[in-house]
């Protein structure tokens, strides 16, 4: 399967959303990034140490469902909020509560600005299907299929696992791979049989620990070492580079 750049057992292709499909992951760290700040300060006072946009980004939430996201950087920075439910309002200082501030900021970027693709992903999802190839879009967004809407992608894909599947099949999220090798089941293939594509650190644990049989770490951000070192096969800046169809 040189045209697509996969190796030859390879059936199913299992992508990611954010940074993979669509120029989203720079909102989403904008909106996490407002969250955290507007927490800090309200906490510690102007003089709060604000959250990174990349580096904390990157190490703390960056594929992670929302409340992991929440508790994993706080916990970073030795901080612990109740629990709160999935039903707090976003100014509740909660572990959902802030969950859902940041959720609440990510639509009203994403209903201001619009949601662009990668055409250039577009594309090679195009050519593994063209190849008989089945796929999935593996996310833990919520917002998962309405961005795959807006930009005109939902058709593309066999299969989503995203947040809302998640919580009602109540699978761990990355970097635990059970969304993965659920996408993997009901595509009707093995994990050895399947690729995964991600441009997340815990996107790249939940591939190599869900033994599948390719990983593609997709390199937006200048963090290509990280990417191998969790796991990634080969570390792509774009999907453009795999392949000749793409």
């Amino acid at each position: 399967m040189t045209e697509l750049g996969l190796p030859k057992q390879i059936l199913a292709c299992l992508f990611d959303l954010d940074g993979v499909i669509t120029k989203t992951a720079v909102v989403h760290a904008a909106a996490w990034k407002r969250t955290f700040d507007d927490f800090l300060r309200g906490r510690d006072g102007d003089g709060f140490r604000p959250f990174d946009d990349a580096d904390d980004y990157a190490a703390y939430v960056d594929g992670l469902p929302r409340a992991d996201g929440v508790r994993t950087f706080l916990a970073s920075r030795g901080i612990e909020l109740p629990e709160g439910t999935p039903d707090d309002p976003p100014d509740r200082a909660t572990v959902h509560g802030l969950g859902n501030r940041k959720n609440a900021l990510l639509l009203d970027m994403i209903r201001t600005d619009g949601v662009e693709a990668y055409e250039s992903t577009l594309r090679y999802i195009e050519a593994v299907r063209a190849h008989g190839l089945r796929t999935a879009v593996v996310s833990s967004s919520a917002n998962c299929r309405d961005v795959l809407r807006s930009v005109g992608a939902e058709s593309l894909f066999d299969v989503r696992i995203d947040g809302v599947v998640a919580r009602e099949r109540r699978l761990p999220g990355k970097p635990r791979p059970d969304t993965f090798l659920a996408a993997a089941e009901d595509l009707g293939v093995e994990p050895s049989e399947a690729a995964v594509f991600e441009d997340a650190l815990a996107g790249m644990d939940a591939g190599r620990s869900g033994h599948f049989g390719y990983v593609v770490g997709v390199d937006r951000v200048g963090q290509s070492a990280a990417l191998r070192a969790h796991g990634a096969d080969i570390v792509v800046r774009d999907l453009a580079e795999l392949g000749d169809l793409a």
